[in-house]
């Protein structure tokens, strides 16, 4: 599927009537970010998109400027060397300018001010992600494809990888070649500042209830305090442990998230059963909620007062590292909106996709859970990762 200058168009003109109805006052808004830029435009490149209130736009490649004429439909594409030499190029001061106060950098900002009659007024930041959390039916194709070699990947590859006195680090290897067998597009991004990964979140045993500094259920050891969430090369697979894998699929820049938990060598324990149940059980509920006009906040109230004095233990993390959100939105990035939490409370709107990812501590054996990816539909939940599973026993 090719993306064209109407589904551009249209991004752009939801963005803008976006910004009209949350920042009246606003004349200007100013891109840099790669994930934004290529969702505005369809190429990654070292650039600005300059958007105007009115509905006009330009687009200064600084490099590649030949990438950015092969890769994007717009036309009007222009180069530049600097901020400056783009400066010269406009005919009307900027005005109240609203700049990714998630990604500018104070000297990318002070250049920009520096070559640019502008204002910063505010941030555009959730504006963008409210516009980008509705999906078009391009990116649903490349979501539901990375959806299904998602499930290929968990619940048919990754069984036949696991061998006894294999290190976290050779398994995360040899997954890693497994990704890129399947079509895996290379990269896993995040909004959340200084957030990074590889593929994903990968653990034997009770490696996956150490801390981390990544906003998860999971934990890792990974390599040591320099690369914590990459697998150890200490830590060996034995019969009787758990493995748990999180770790996300992309297609064409659109991600899936899912994680499955395996036992290996033998059946899990009662309690270790008993945990993941819980957690496959609260996912299908709050899928069953995933439908237009739903509230996140009031779906993640209603689920979690649900849920009795027991199963809130060490529910969504371990001891008192629990996250306080049951999903998350899902796109170009891996961390985007909406989020089932308090505090979110625009409704849902169909076509969203939003990864929901119960997980439970289990003293003593490791991290045990589920993560799907669904569409908002109104039938509710629509999953494009295979749903969940029980604990496979390998």
């Amino acid at each position: 599927m090719e993306l064209t200058v109407w589904e551009l168009h249209d991004r752009r003109e939801k963005f803008i009537a976006a910004m009209a109805a949350e920042k009246p006052d606003w004349e200007t808004a100013l891109i840099v970010g790669k994930v934004n830029l290529y969702y505005f435009t369809g190429t990654i490149q070292d650039a600005l998109l300059i958007i105007r209130k009115d509905g006009s736009f330009s687009y200064y490649i600084k490099r590649s400027f030949e990438r950015a004429l092969e890769e994007s439909p717009l036309s009007g594409i222009r180069q530049m060397h600097s901020y400056r030499q783009a400066a010269e190029s406009e005919d009307r001061p900027f005005g109240n300018t609203y700049i990714e106060g998630d990604i500018l950098t104070y000297t990318v900002l002070e250049r920009l001010k520096k070559s640019f009659n502008m204002r910063v007024s505010g941030t555009l930041d959730s504006i963008v992600m409210n516009v980008r959390s509705v999906k078009s039916a391009y990116e649903l194709y490349y979501m539901q494809q990375a959806g299904d070699k998602h499930r290929i990947l968990m619940e048919e590859a990754i069984p036949g990888l696991l061998r006894e006195g294999m290190s976290e680090q050779a398994f995360v290897g040899e997954v890693a070649n497994q990704v890129f067998k399947l079509g895996y597009h290379g990269y896993t991004r995040f909004s959340r500042f200084q957030s990074e990964m590889m593929i994903g979140q990968f653990a034997f045993g009770t490696n996956s209830l150490v801390p981390t500094n990544f906003d998860g259920p999971g934990g890792s050891r990974g390599y040591g305090a320099a690369m914590p969430v990459a697998g150890s090369p200490h830590k060996l697979l034995k019969k009787g442990d758990l493995v748990f894998v999180d770790i996300g699929f992309g297609i064409n820049g659109y991600n899936s998230d899912k994680t499955q938990v395996y036992s290996f060598g033998a059946k899990p324990s009662p309690a270790a059963s008993a945990a993941h149940q819980t957690c496959i059980d609260v996912q299908m509920r709050t899928a069953e909620r995933l439908r237009p006009g739903e509230v996140p906040s009031k779906i993640y109230t209603d689920i979690m007062d649900r849920l009795d004095d027991k199963q809130k233990i060490n529910f969504l993390g371990y001891k008192n590292r629990q996250v306080r959100f049951l999903g998350h939105g899902i796109g170009l990035n891996v961390d985007e909106t909406p989020v089932i939490a308090q505090g979110f409370d625009r409704p849902l709107a169909e076509n969203m996709v939003i990864a929901l990812e119960p997980k439970k501590g289990v003293e003593g054996e490791g991290m045990v859970g589920v993560e799907d990816t669904y569409i908002v539909t109104p039938d509710g939940g629509r999953c494009i990762t295979g749903g969940p599973r029980e604990i496979i026993v390998v």
